[in-house]
């Protein structure tokens, strides 16, 4: 299972010379918020109302305590995804607002820094020690963040973390997602128009069905993880940059289009025969769904994926190809204060392996993710979660090693997370996390060849997450 990560970024504004500065609240640029506010107000009060990324910051912004835009952070409600799929710009906090002579607004800046912190720290142990290591691990922190977003303009926001990792010592940008949004009618109905830019793909996505805010939402980083990874499913975080153009039409139909190109963190640049896994060109992305609602209960279907040629050394030379289709479902159903959600997604991936790396030509490979919480009230929260990988069996792919390897060459592995939260504080979650393999690596018994268990792997994990 794949760490959900988040990161440090300072941003400092220094303003001189702005006689023609003034509280925004009721300034001349309050037309096009409101706008925004009333598209906010007109998507939220369509949707289920049970209790972007809501981060305090958010939270500063528009007034708004953490339950408004979350269920169960970091997953959305109605009005936490029309919050981002608005731009991250409804406001009710004070602002700077600078005019043109011609008296046009020219500049918003919120008074109160919009920065906002997270500190986890956590408690590891497998089922039986990894060879040669002390069992029982304690990350403190696990990962120590700063957030920053907003609105910058009253229809261009964004959302950014970086964040320090204990056990590189490093601090490096993780998610990042800027958006311009407008809106329209098209066929005498109500659309919003966006565009995206973001490090991510599906980090940019209203739904928590997609890969980078799926659950689990917290997850060790230091047990051991299955080998096999579809290319949509994180591999690409933070190693590239993409544009994505979004409408969503009468509250129906949502359409996402856009492209990414290589652009990792902590290494030479232009690319050169030292990079690894660079794109050829730029990998099309796309995204559809179709939401609804009727009495207490809220829907989402949809569908998204990506298809890359990736050189497995340098930047130039034969690729090989991915191409990654994927169906998602999203589902919540309101019982006054208490909710009940279920999120899942289906991944296929064709693999062409032109340029070598795999014993095979060609290879497939399937993922399948549900969970199923119920919240009791904005307190607790209680997870089931089964998933499943499969695929074609290649041994230079899934080679024998120590815990990481696989003695059969198969990439299967499948299993159960089980999880209580309980949240004092709507910022502050206390999780117990246990995570049980029936197979990991292509077998139950001595999966690696080297005589470990699946279920020598199975992880207690306990976090306690503060936001701030």
């Amino acid at each position: 299972m794949s760490r959900r990560a988040g990161m440090v970024v300072l941003i400092g504004a220094l303003i001189t010379g702005a006689p023609r500065a003034a509280l925004a609240d009721r300034g001349a640029g309050e037309r096009d918020r409101e706008t925004a506010a009333r598209a906010l107000r007109a998507y939220a009060t369509r949707y289920v109302l049970a209790a972007a990324h809501l981060t305090p910051t958010y939270a500063r912004q528009t007034g708004l305590a953490c339950s408004a835009c979350h269920t169960h952070f970091p997953e959305l409600t109605a009005t936490g995804r029309a919050f981002k799929l608005n731009g991250y710009v409804f406001r009710r906090s004070e602002s700077l607002e600078g005019k043109s002579p011609e008296g046009q607004q020219s500049l918003l800046l919120n008074l109160v820094a919009p920065v906002s912190l997270m500190f986890q720290t956590s408690y590891t142990s497998t089922k039986k020690a990894l060879p040669g290591t002390q069992n029982g691990t304690v990350l403190f922190p696990d990962q120590l963040s700063l957030f920053t977003g907003g609105e910058i303009t009253p229809h261009v926001g964004g959302f950014l973390q970086v964040t320090f990792d204990p056990q590189s010592g490093q601090i490096g940008v993780d998610n990042a997602d800027f958006r311009f949004a407008t809106h329209g009618s098209v066929l005498s109905k109500r659309a919003t128009f966006g565009l995206s830019v973001n490090n991510n793909p599906t980090v940019q996505d209203v739904w928590n069905s997609t890969p980078a805010w799926g659950f689990p939402y917290g997850s060790s980083a230091v047990a051991p993880a299955p080998g096999a990874a579809t290319l949509i499913d994180g591999t690409l975080g933070q190693q590239v940059a993409g544009l994505t153009a979004y409408t969503m039409w009468n509250d129906r139909v949502y359409g996402e289009f856009g492209a990414y190109r290589s652009a990792p963190l902590g290494i030479q640049r232009p690319l050169d025969s030292t990079a690894t896994g660079v794109i050829s060109g730029a990998a099309p992305y796309w995204r559809v769904a179709f939401p609804n609602v009727w009495g207490q209960n809220y829907l989402s279907v949809g569908t998204y994926g990506i298809a890359a040629s990736v050189y497995p050394a340098g930047v130039i030379g034969p690729t090989n190809r991915f191409t990654d289709v994927a169906l998602d479902i999203a589902y919540i159903h309101s019982f006054g204060s208490n909710s009940f959600t279920l999120d899942g997604t289906w991944i296929h991936e064709k693999q062409t392996w032109t340029a070598g790396g795999a014993a095979n030509p060609t290879n497939t490979l399937r993922t399948f993710r549900m969970d199923a919480m119920y919240h009791i009230r904005t307190r607790y929260a209680l997870t089931l979660a089964p998933f499943v990988t499969t695929g074609t069996s290649d041994t230079l792919l899934y080679a024998p090693a120590p815990v990481s390897g696989s003695r059969t060459g198969s990439p299967k592995n499948d299993g159960l997370i089980a999880e209580v939260d309980v949240m004092p504080w709507q910022n502050l979650r206390l999780q117990f996390q246990y995570v049980a393999y029936d197979q990991f690596n292509g077998s139950s018994s001595n999966y690696d060849g080297f005589g470990r268990r699946a279920s020598d792997n199975n992880t207690l994990y306990i976090l306690t997450w503060l936001l701030y």
